[in-house]
């Protein structure tokens, strides 16, 4: 795939748990110079595998996002997000993952349903 990719927590949460959904993600999955991760993925994921497995498995997760390119929260995505929260009714961290893929001109990969529809994004449904 070329271009860049944004990987949305619920991608990379069945891309982690080798799900059968991950399977399908795998073709998606961009090269590491082109793999986008907001700061807020980050967050979710690293709390879920806080959580849900170790602070081992947390702490490689956050040294494998610093080989690909961390995208902060600036202003220019906070605008944006505030935007697609009114517009598209999302909730504030997935209007800050869009908003993210938006503002870099990036395909947004994820498993949730909710982004279904919205512009330059791949929904790779999850079975559970």
């Amino acid at each position: 795939m070329a271009g860049l990719v944004l990987v949305d927590s619920s991608a990379w949460i069945e891309w982690i748990e080798d799900s059968p959904v991950s399977h399908m993600l795998e073709k998606h999955l961009p090269s590491s110079e082109n793999w986008l991760v907001p700061t807020i993925v980050q967050l979710e994921v690293s709390k879920w595998l806080l959580r849900e497995r170790s602070s081992e498995e947390a702490s490689r997760f956050s040294v494998f996002t610093t080989t690909l390119r961390v995208i902060a929260l600036d202003t220019r995505i906070a605008v944006a997000s505030a935007e697609i929260c009114v517009e598209h009714k999302l909730a504030t961290a997935d209007a800050i993952i869009f908003a993210t893929a938006q503002v870099h001109d990036a395909t947004l990969l994820t498993c949730d349903s909710h982004f279904a529809g919205l512009p330059n994004t791949i929904v790779v449904p999850n079975k559970r």
